[in-house]
């Protein structure tokens, strides 16, 4: 496909005088068309949803969930992969993200890099990508060669492929298992995807991440169970987060944290009763480290369990 055929290379007919607004109307413009991109999001849900089922299944046998792109598109997934460690407490090559240029691209612009579709083949095969795995494409056009390459590379070994692209039509879209086609229309600025292309792509790629995390057992009601206490702020929101749970005070909470090693299992201990480490680790390890699932097998246990000799009687 041509370029001037893209959507997101039309002009935009409510932003064609945009040199000629005030500031206020310019932010105001932008606010307007970037209040369109729930709604384009809306009809993607299904698949997005069934994409998640997958991502959780992979985790289930030891696959990995992998973005890729270039530009925006790239540095867009890598910022979604790096705060899954710290949020969710899951290992860092678990969720990756990789951009065409490498990090240095993160920071810099790298734009030729993303027409070398054996770039794209190189850096999955350098993390080992393999049949388990979850590869998500990311590209406002649907067509970048270094993105299409991985996700070639990807089929032809079995994973799962899907992609996030804001082009009807697009050769990633036909390439992928579980095409994600959010159409956000002509940008603000003619051509400029990280804009509304590039928030359309963030909040998908929330949707993915931190589904995939609540359906893997890492939420109990929306607290962050498995968060990493690695600064001040988040040691509070642990102690926070135990505290809310189970009713103990702060101080409760922070003595549970610093015994059981995470809010997670300081909350499976006070909550059941089950208070010596190990034993708490395997219950939790039994159910997935599903906290509900756990203390609901824990409270079976225990209703089955004689309270005394009289008991057996």
């Amino acid at each position: 496909m041509d370029l001037s055929q893209l959507t997101t290379e039309q002009r935009n007919p409510h932003t064609l005088n945009l040199d000629l607004m005030t500031s206020l109307e310019i932010v105001t413009a932008i606010n307007q068309e970037d209040a369109r991109i729930a709604a384009a999001i809306e009809p993607c849900l299904p698949v997005i949803a069934a994409l998640v089922d997958r991502i959780v299944m992979a985790f289930q046998i030891g696959g990995r969930l992998i973005y890729i792109g270039a530009g925006t598109s790239g540095r867009l997934g890598v910022l979604d992969a790096s705060e899954c460690p710290p949020t969710y407490n899951v290992p860092p090559d678990q969720v990756i993200g990789l951009i065409a240029g490498g990090d240095r691209a993160l920071r810099y612009s790298a734009e030729g890099v993303e027409d070398d579709a054996e770039l794209g083949v190189h850096d999955v095969q350098a993390i080992g990508l393999h049949s388990r795995d979850v590869l998500v494409g990311i590209a406002a056009s649907g067509r970048t060669p270094y993105t299409l390459g991985a996700m070639c590379y990807a089929r032809s070994l079995g994973a799962t492929v899907g992609c996030i692209v804001n082009t009807p039509n697009s050769e990633m879209a036909r390439l992928a298992d579980f095409p994600i086609v959010v159409l956000t229309g002509p940008e603000v600025v003619t051509g400029s995807t990280r804009m509304k292309s590039g928030t359309a792509q963030k909040m998908v790629l929330n949707m993915l991440s931190t589904a995939a995390m609540v359906r893997s057992g890492k939420v109990y009601s929306n607290l962050m169970i498995d968060v990493q206490a690695t600064n001040a702020k988040l040691v509070q929101r642990a102690t926070n987060i135990v505290a809310t749970v189970t009713g103990v005070s702060a101080a409760e909470a922070r003595a549970a944290i610093s015994r059981y090693g995470s809010a997670k299992i300081a909350i499976f201990a006070l909550l059941s009763g089950i208070t010596d480490p190990a034993a708490a680790q395997a219950y939790l390890d039994a159910h997935g480290g599903r906290l509900r699932e756990a203390l609901a097998a824990a409270q079976r246990s225990a209703s089955h369990r004689p309270r005394n000799r009289h008991d057996t009687t």
